[in-house]
């Protein structure tokens, strides 16, 4: 009977061991699966609908979120070792991460108003380009060798990229002559630029104290955006409807960078694991956005969309 007694629960601390190891690979997923929607919520949000006062909405719900996460830590309503505890910094580290803040916003607003005017089976692939892009930047700035793999992988992303800006001309988009083509690739772009930055963020700073003030910074520069841009044109402009999506797409973004950064933060997670798993969102967000919105060319983009992920997956490889 004794042995049978620590038999079970040996059996029950391994299961518990390898729930624990496999832990950040779950985490990874709910982070794809929650981005996936958020995409979804911001689409549903800003179509025929004015982009900027979306845009602060849902940033000033993602800074109520940390509002009482940081009086808790600052006060002590919880221990250090507690999951959302989060530090203080001081006004150098609140500076580096302001930085990050307008980044971020700036890629938002351009990738806001392109999803408004474009489909969101066109933007998810574009977007999806993003790994390629900070592979790029690193390139550049930090003078990086590409191996065999990362080279296949750039030129298998680009040749589907090429076939799958031939299928906005079915849909009378022209990319050169498109402007809202131009911004979602522009709000790639720098998106690829926070990527590289947040490298250096998350090997130096807190990563509770990352997103919570980089939330509250967004929020916060959001503001002056809309009394000193917006407010003076909104009647000459889309007018502003509020829908109950707006807030959602917060609340989604939070759960799915909060489950990303703690991912990162378990011994055993890969990265290169975590990074192919989020861009898995891009999927849901083009299959339920084709199915919600009855976009066209699905069957091209699809395949066109699948051409793409194997070669961010192959440069992923590569990369790791």
């Amino acid at each position: 009977m004794q042995n049978q007694i620590i038999n079970c629960l040996s059996t029950l601390f391994s299961t518990f061991g390898l729930f624990i190891y496999i832990m950040w690979f779950y985490l990874a997923l709910t982070s794809a699966l929650f981005l996936g929607f958020y995409d979804i919520f911001k689409k549903t949000s800003v179509q025929n609908n004015a982009v900027l006062p979306v845009l602060l909405l849902s940033t000033t719900t993602s800074a109520a979120i940390f509002i009482p996460i940081i009086l808790f830590s600052k006060f002590n309503y919880w221990d250090k070792e507690f999951i959302l505890y989060t530090p203080n910094i001081p006004i150098e580290t609140h500076l580096l991460v302001f930085i990050k803040a307008t980044i971020v916003l700036l890629s938002w607003i351009f990738s806001f108003f392109a999803l408004k005017h474009l489909p969101i089976t066109f933007v998810s692939p574009i977007r999806a380009t993003g790994p390629m892009w900070t592979l790029m930047g690193a390139i550049v700035i930090f003078k990086e060798q590409l191996n065999t793999f990362q080279w296949i992988g750039i030129a298998t992303t680009l040749s589907f990229f090429w076939l799958f800006s031939t299928t906005g001309k079915l849909e009378g988009i022209h990319i050169r002559k498109n402007k809202w083509v131009w911004f979602i690739i522009l709000g790639t772009l720098i998106g690829a630029i926070s990527g590289l930055y947040d490298k250096f963020l998350i090997r130096n700073i807190n990563r509770m104290a990352v997103q919570a003030w980089f939330s509250i910074y967004q929020a916060l520069i959001m503001i002056p955006i809309i009394l000193f841009i917006w407010w003076p044109q909104r009647k000459s402009s889309t007018p502003f409807t509020w829908r109950w999506s707006i807030p959602l797409i917060g609340i989604f973004l939070v759960i799915a960078d909060f489950a990303y950064f703690y991912a990162l933060t378990h011994p055993e997670s890969m990265i290169s694991i975590i990074s192919a798993l989020r861009r898995g969102s891009v999927v849901i967000a083009f299959g339920v956005g084709a199915i919600l919105f009855k976009e066209k060319n699905i069957q091209k983009k699809s395949l066109y969309l699948l051409g793409i992920l194997t070669g961010i997956a192959i440069l992923i490889y590569g990369s790791h």
